[in-house]
């Protein structure tokens, strides 16, 4: 038994190695194909001319300003917008009350 079940094994362990390795060997190339065929050719006018020179573009910091200026000013904007807002509901309440205690005293 342990004879002829180590042969078996020894068969069967083989006949899996030549499974896997016949699959790796159509996997590995196809798979390798899909990869070149699906990555963009990159031509040479598409290169030529997307690159602005170092010395006229703005640097990092530059931009970054840039960006702290604009949502600053945003800020400023929605600032005034709410303190707007918040003085008119304050003159529709306080106008409200008053015209509340004018009834009510016109009443007595």
């Amino acid at each position: 038994m342990s004879k002829h079940s180590s042969v078996k094994e020894e068969d069967s362990a083989c006949k899996m190695l030549k499974t896997c390795v016949c699959k790796a060997l159509i996997l590995v190339p196809l798979i390798l194909v899909a990869g070149i065929i699906s990555m963009k050719p990159a031509t040479a006018a598409e290169e030529s001319g997307t690159r602005i020179p170092a010395e006229s573009r703005p640097c990092v910091d530059c931009h970054a300003f840039e960006f702290m200026q604009r949502a600053l000013q945003d800020l400023k904007k929605t600032a005034y917008n709410l303190d707007s807002r918040t003085e008119t509901l304050i003159f529709k309440v306080e106008k409200k009350t008053l015209c509340d205690c004018l009834s009510t005293n016109s009443l007595n």
